[in-house]
């Protein structure tokens, strides 16, 4: 951090420079030099030099309103105007000509046919948030969340707009995730558990795979660690019999001595530092991920808020409620993804749409009342969205009843709830057909920056040196905190 005097003596060099020397090409280069010396001085949240990378909890340098959060991705891009977006004047016009300028993915079976919601809207709640009747158990909730719909990545495709909201830019491979920028900066609050989890799908990865919970430049300490979609959730967690209790660990004390002669002799290796840390988890998670996945502990009002007695819902509610349990014991940060991408409702969307509602609306509703219930909703933020929305023409696929909707980027909808976000409001404004986002727009950067500053960090303070270069989350991209979402 520089000083006053420090200050005071450049700016008595500058000034005497200039007084004795006419402004020519070189003076000109020694005052912007000078002047990026005064600018560099300023300290960064973290050091420029080698670091010792490790999952310690740090202090946040900012006042912090979050501690952990869950995100519920939801790949394909949910249909806004069907789900969270009502438009009357779409409805209007169902049937007629879109007059706008309109971008699709899928040329060969474009239309510019409008093509209104087929579900009513109701306002919800206290704070009247209009919301969908395929949404019965969120409309239950209208009063805690905040309900983006300015969603903007100028973008139409699927990865491009994934990869711009876990990493910063469109399109680019190997950025670390947002999570992993969390952990980089705060650390976790438990050493018996993987600071940032991962609850994949049974029925397969989602799309862009494995890049989804990447740590891209970051050490492989900071990637997601991912738990199985069905049991054993861990493979391998207990020991076989002939060597559990002393005979493990002194299996472990010598490994650990031999992985820490080895460390010393070569500084600077962070993937295996990674490897020794990992190591040293999975001991400790015998006990404690045995303890976090065991839902038998649950009341059974808990298991029926999740809608684990039920076909549709028991899958997708059972990872709701383990991330729930999980965060509770101090993982900083859970993402729970779906296969493949069952939003991308290209056709038949008078039953795939309602298929995947039923499917996650229950559970993602009952995670915010559960914390909502335990107190730990204030500390706990919550994240429900997709990296697309759809676009208010119909994509035709023969039969009216087969139509659907090709991806839209330029306007959609994502909610948030607790962690410092104001409850019971909507933010942002897509035009009269939901086409485009044209008040307050929010883009994946505004997302990120605003959701770091709810972890007591400035996404342009949080510098991470890759290469000799600072890096940031945002990659420099313009990045605001929307700051009228605040509690």
């Amino acid at each position: 951090m520089s000083n006053n005097n420090d200050d005071h003596t450049l700016d008595a060099t500058r000034r005497a420079f200039l007084q004795q020397n006419t402004l020519g090409l070189g003076s000109v280069a020694l005052a912007w030099l000078l002047q990026q010396d005064s600018a560099s001085a300023k300290t960064k949240l973290l050091p420029k030099t080698a670091q010792d990378f490790n999952l310690k909890a740090k202090q946040p340098p900012n006042p912090a309103r979050a501690k952990a959060m869950i995100s519920l991705f939801q790949h394909g891009g949910p249909s806004h105007m069907d789900l969270t977006d009502p438009k009357p004047e779409l409805a209007k016009f169902d049937g007629t000509e879109y007059q706008g300028e309109i971008g699709y993915s899928f040329v060969n079976e474009a239309s510019k046919t409008l093509m209104g919601s087929r579900w009513k809207f109701e306002k919800r709640g206290q704070c009247g948030t209009e919301l969908s009747e395929l949404l019965p158990h969120t409309s239950q909730i209208a009063d805690d969340i905040c309900l983006i719909r300015s969603m903007h990545t100028g973008a139409n495709g699927h990865e491009v707009s994934i990869r711009y909201f876990h990493g910063g830019i469109p399109g680019v491979l190997g950025r670390p995730h947002l999570a992993s920028w969390l952990l980089y900066g705060l650390g976790c609050e438990t050493e018996n558990l993987p600071a940032y989890m991962v609850l994949t799908d049974p029925g397969g990865p989602p799309v862009d795979a494995t890049n989804n919970w990447s740590s891209g430049f970051m050490p492989a300490l900071y990637q997601g660690t991912v738990l199985r979609p069905s049991e054993p959730r861990i493979l391998n967690l207990d020991a076989p019999a002939h060597l559990q209790g002393l005979p493990q660990r002194q299996n472990l004390d010598f490994l650990q001595a031999i992985n820490q002669r080895h460390a010393e002799q070569f500084p600077g290796q962070n993937e295996l530092r990674a490897r020794i840390a990992s190591y040293e988890l999975a001991a400790k998670m015998q006990v404690a991920a045995t303890d976090a996945l065991d839902l038998s502990q649950e009341s059974k009002a808990t298991h029926e808020m999740y809608g684990l007695n039920r076909d549709e819902t028991r899958e997708y509610g059972t990872r709701c409620l383990l991330a729930r349990r999980l965060v509770e014991r101090g993982v900083r940060f859970v993402q729970l993804f779906l296969a493949g991408q069952p939003w991308d409702n290209h056709s038949n969307l008078g039953t795939a749409l309602p298929s995947v509602c039923k499917k996650t609306d229950q559970p993602a509703a009952a995670l915010v009342k559960d914390l909502k219930q335990r107190g730990m909703l204030d500390e706990v933020l919550v994240h429900w969205g997709g990296e697309i929305g759809r676009l208010p023409v119909t994509q035709n696929q023969g039969a009216p009843e087969k139509h659907g909707r090709d991806h839209n980027g330029q306007g959609f909808s994502t909610w948030l709830a607790g962690g410092g976000i104001k409850p019971g409001m909507t933010y942002g404004r897509t035009d009269d057909f939901g086409h485009k986002a044209v008040e307050n727009i929010v883009t994946p950067n505004d997302y990120q920056a605003t959701l770091l500053h709810l972890f007591g960090l400035d996404i342009n303070d949080l510098v991470f040196l890759h290469n000799g270069q600072e890096q940031v989350l945002s990659a420099g991209r313009q990045a605001e905190v929307v700051k009228s979402i605040l509690a």
